[in-house]
């Protein structure tokens, strides 16, 4: 389908419109470092990353008190996130050309919400997005439909009117279960040859290809 065929596109965030892995990686590694562990490099952490912070805290800091683990983290992420958070190639130019034509605009990711909302205020993008959901505000992470449902209600559109672009398989077991339509971007944790495989509708070089020329 065509990008003018839709009245909404959802993003994830991680990996799709930012890169956040160096304050994601700093935030574990001091969470590790007050478990007196050893620190993982950014690659191994990446590895843990998009599939909800309790799956990312229980498997890079493992043997902890999970539940103490992710209070630790989520004090001390807020510490690092701006200076360990960009832009991806293209996201910039992509939501204001996206907003210009009529789009909603919404994210959908397993990061909590308030993390996502300053992000997106601090990268400048903030005033395109309608909506910004995180698994908190719905009580299932994705592969669970529910941010998208819950997007595309607070959007006012249907399923065959949005879109859902994001970077990993799961983003795309995401948008199958939720019925709407998806295009994954490699500029996140997995390779281009993984996500052909898991069957999205198209993948995309960058975030370029979503501005009209």
């Amino acid at each position: 389908m065509h990008l003018s065929s839709f009245a909404a596109v959802c993003f994830d965030f991680d990996g799709t419109l930012a890169d956040n892995f160096d304050a994601i990686a700093a935030t574990v590694n001091y969470v590790r470092a007050s478990r007196r562990l050893t620190p993982l490099a950014l690659p191994q952490v990446k590895a843990f990353v998009g599939r909800g912070i309790d799956y990312l805290v229980e498997h890079a800091v493992p043997g902890g008190n999970l539940s103490q683990d992710i209070a630790r983290y989520r004090d001390y992420f807020p510490r690092v996130m701006h200076r360990g958070t960009t832009l991806l190639p293209g996201a910039a130019e992509a939501l204001a050309a996206l907003h210009g034509a009529g789009k909603r605009l919404a994210v959908c990711s397993n990061k909590l919400s308030q993390f996502s909302r300053d992000l997106l205020d601090y990268l400048h993008v903030g005033e395109y997005f309608s909506a910004v959901l995180g698994p908190e505000d719905v009580g299932r992470p994705k592969p669970a439909p529910d941010m998208l449902v819950a997007a595309m209600q607070a959007l006012g559109v249907t399923a065959i009117q949005t879109l859902y672009v994001g970077d990993m398989v799961v983003d795309i077991q995401t948008a199958r279960a939720a019925g709407v339509c998806v295009w994954s971007v490699p500029t996140g944790t997995e390779e281009r040859a993984t996500l052909e495989a898991a069957g999205p509708d198209r993948v995309l070089g960058s975030l370029y290809d979503l501005v009209e020329r």
